[in-house]
């Protein structure tokens, strides 16, 4: 018996909770249940979290956490829950299923069968923001060795328990060399120790295009956080429906599962949802937990359900289904075909070994790390880049000067293109000019003549190497 901690959130999220429930009980599932309040209701009490602490202590308690949709109130300075969930608990995989239903659910693409393997946790998402100047912001990109490792792994892992035969990498490291590189890397690192899998790599790009137009040539795709975010959702689309897929977040000490989709309130209380995405991610739990018989029952009566036309109104077409139902109809249609398998659509058979488990991330041999420059951003409102050049090139001293400037990443300075738009944001690069090893107090010297000189350092970014490597990126066009 697992105790786990069942959240029905807002909107659709009781009724298709219920319904999920009552067909894994049906399908034998030996769970008990632990239920907190979360969502809109926590938040329009003041909370804005979303989740009380004694329900952070259920979950971390419980260690899985089954989560129906919830709604976040617009405006107040209100946090995501499912965000601040998948980076309190470390849940760095996001798995999603996007499998065709053809013919029974109407799609384009009838052989469509992959999962995508997102990284959960790192990115843009890291959600770190600055106004820097008047006229520009940015957003830190958060790449970690630890974070890629872990996710590439899991994705190889779960590529050989579930009997996949290829892993295919998206980034977009033609572009952002060393984040993206990063991920690049380390894909490259890690598939050598599963030679029985296929791997490759696309540009985030034109892999999603193919993707979208041509899903079969895909089996499982890893990525990071962003590109997973927006492609998963394609996936699910083309597939046939949002509504259908489910998700598992998964980390080394707890796991949650939800759908996809939102809380759809103009459709709660009406008895009309579709509870098959939460249901997947049922599924995916009951997996994870080690429950596979009941969950290989739960999805071939799914299925069996879906093939024999009984279809809520999301997924209803009149020329395909036999019978439109409401939730609960559904639900108890799937409860009828427990047992049952289909016999169009492809029986699933899951393994007993369908939980992973996966070896804690190891810190490796810190590398020998040399500071040769800094760059300086600067807060700037003149357009001529030669000007702020040569007030920049005041503070140069015997041991360091100024090498190149860029404005939004583009060279500027030293042989600039007048074409180039210039905003208030500069970064000024300097070197040392005697070796290439810098030290830190050469940086708070040239900060300080940069104070007296009234320039405007609103930022600095240490320029380093790692075992001879460049840990920095060149101005675009140097």
């Amino acid at each position: 018996m697992t105790r786990i901690t069942v959240a029905k959130g807002d909107g659709i999220g009781p009724e298709i909770m219920d319904a999920t429930l009552k067909i894994i009980k049906a399908a034998g599932a030996k769970i008990e249940i632990d239920e907190i309040e979360v969502g809109e209701k926590v938040y329009l009490s003041g909370n804005t979290s979303g989740i009380a602490n004694e329900s952070w202590d259920i979950i971390r308690r419980n260690k899985i956490f089954l989560k129906a949709p919830i709604t976040t109130p617009q405006g107040g300075g209100y946090k995501s829950l499912n965000v601040t969930t998948r980076k309190f608990l470390g849940l760095y995989s996001n798995v999603r299923p996007c499998m065709s239903l053809h013919p029974f659910v109407e799609t384009k693409h009838p052989n469509m069968d992959i999962v995508i393997v997102r990284e959960n946790e790192e990115d843009l998402y890291a959600g770190i923001e600055h106004q820097q100047t008047d006229e520009v912001v940015q957003c830190l990109k958060l790449i970690s060795r630890p974070g890629c490792e872990k996710i590439i792994r899991y994705a190889f892992e779960y590529a050989k328990v579930y009997g996949r035969k290829k892993v295919t990498c998206f980034t977009k490291d033609n572009i952002m060399k060393q984040t993206d590189g990063l991920f690049h890397e380390i894909f490259d690192e890690i598939a050598l120790e599963y030679p029985e899998i296929e791997n490759e790599h696309w540009i985030i790009d034109i892999g999603a295009a193919k993707m979208a137009d041509t899903p079969e040539i895909f089996d499982v795709i890893v990525t990071l956080n962003l590109y997973g975010d927006v492609i998963s959702d394609i996936a699910a689309q083309i597939a046939g429906s949002v509504g259908l897929a489910g998700s598992a977040n998964i980390g080394e000490e707890c796991a949650m599962f939800e759908a996809i989709h939102g809380s759809a309130p103009r459709r709660a209380g009406q008895n009309m949802a579709n509870p098959s995405g939460l249901l997947e991610g049922a599924v995916m739990m009951l997996n994870h937990i080690g429950q596979t018989e009941v969950a290989e029952k739960v999805q071939n009566a799914w299925l069996k359900t879906i093939e024999d036309g009984i279809h809520t109104y999301d997924i209803y077409k009149e020329n395909i289904s036999k019978v439109k139902v409401g939730t609960k109809e559904f639900a108890e249609a799937v409860i009828e075909n427990l047992g049952q398998k289909p016999s169009i659509l492809k029986v699933v058979n899951f393994s007993k070994d369908a939980v992973l488990t996966l070896p804690k991330y190891e810190k490796k041999t810190p590398k020998n790390k040399e500071l040769v420059g800094v760059d300086l951003f600067v807060h700037w409102n003149g357009t001529n880049p030669d000007e702020i050049a040569e007030i920049l090139q005041s503070i140069n001293t015997e041991n360091k000067e100024l090498t190149m400037i860029t404005n939004r990443g583009i060279k500027v300075w030293p042989e600039g293109f007048n074409e180039t738009y210039c905003t208030d944001h500069w970064r000024c690069r300097f070197k040392p000019t005697n070796g290439k090893i810098m030290f830190k107090n050469q940086i708070i010297t040239l900060l300080t003549r940069a104070l007296e000189a009234k320039i405007d350092v609103i930022k600095t970014e240490n320029l380093y190497e790692f075992d001879g490597k460049s840990g920095y990126s060149l101005g675009q066009g140097q």
